[in-house]
């Protein structure tokens, strides 16, 4: 199996992140969710990207010290 370059990772990643994003946009534009709700919703969002993404480099840093 060929790897992966951090440059698709990030890609996608980032990909990611606009389609939910752009989801929970759509879904407050149509009135489904109150526009307060929609902004809690992103900033869980971001904060999810970021904790994870936080453990991920934790984690690949602690392999290179083994």
């Amino acid at each position: 199996m060929r790897k992966l370059r951090p440059a698709h990772i990030a890609a996608a990643v980032a990909g990611s992140f606009v389609a939910l994003a752009a989801t929970i946009i759509v879904v407050a534009a149509f009135d489904v969710i109150t526009h307060t709700v929609a902004k809690l919703m992103l900033v869980a969002l971001v904060g999810l990207y970021f904790g994870f993404g936080f453990l991920i480099a934790v984690y690949q840093l602690m392999r290179k010290l083994d």
